[in-house]
């Protein structure tokens, strides 16, 4: 099985792809990328994460002209294919961007039995001003622009975050996309700042330390932190 892959036909918004599976391991990680990128932008990620031990599945959709929630739908079917796979005994979830939400809205949809840890990298929890400031334009053709808005109305703002999973937030300090409170999201949650762009969390190895780090234990290192982060928790 490839990690954008499932036993159910394609839809037409899919991308198929390579998996990062590690056989041995039952720990699962599904990564999913933002909007406009493509499940190659995991790879450095899941790489590093195969080398801590998991099983990385690299979960990725091209159409971005449809609502979010089409892609949580499919994202549903995965984790619910995996949840059954005796295989696997906890199943993790590090995302990315607009990939924080598209996991909200699937984990809405279906809560697997072996959750496991739930990393969001500088995840738009509350809207993203650039959305916001697009949204009458760009968002004529890209449906998630309108979602992914700061307004209170917007579906960003109107789904539930997921409760009683251990949520780990990365945010990169030099973001120009997301503003840092709005990385928050409405649970409790651990949080770590990496002095980066939006993008670059995904490539750099500090970040992925800090990714590890709370996939391993529920919250991220508090000192010493790797170069160029900083660390503050939130309950």
């Amino acid at each position: 099985m490839t990690g954008e892959s499932s036993t159910e036909p394609q839809a037409p918004c899919s991308e198929p792809g390579p998996s990062d599976a590690a056989p041995s391991s039952r720990q699962c990680v599904v990564l999913v990328h933002g909007f406009l990128a493509h499940s190659m932008m995991l790879a450095i990620l899941a790489h590093r994460l195969r080398r801590q031990g998991y099983r990385a599945e690299r979960w990725g959709y091209r159409n971005m002209c449809c609502s979010l929630l089409v892609h949580a739908d499919r994202l549903a079917a995965e984790l619910r294919t995996l949840d059954a796979d005796p295989t696997i005994d906890a199943l993790h979830l590090v995302t990315h961007s607009m990939g924080c939400i598209v996991a909200r809205a699937a984990l809405d949809r279906f809560r697997p039995r072996k959750l496991g840890r739930f990393v969001m990298l500088a995840p738009p929890n509350r809207g993203s001003f650039v959305a916001t400031a697009t949204a009458n334009t760009l968002g004529r053709v890209f449906r998630p622009v309108v979602e992914l808005s700061t307004a209170e109305n917007s579906l960003v703002n109107s789904l539930p975050t997921p409760q009683g999973v251990e949520i780990g937030v990365i945010a990169a300090g030099r973001d120009a996309l997301i503003a840092p409170d709005s990385t928050r999201p409405d649970a409790p949650h651990d949080y770590a700042t990496v002095r980066c762009l939006h993008s670059s969390l995904l490539y750099r190895s500090d970040a992925s330390e800090l990714v590890a780090a709370f996939l391993r234990d529920g919250r991220f290192p508090v000192a010493p932190t790797p170069a160029g982060t900083s660390h503050r928790q939130e309950n």
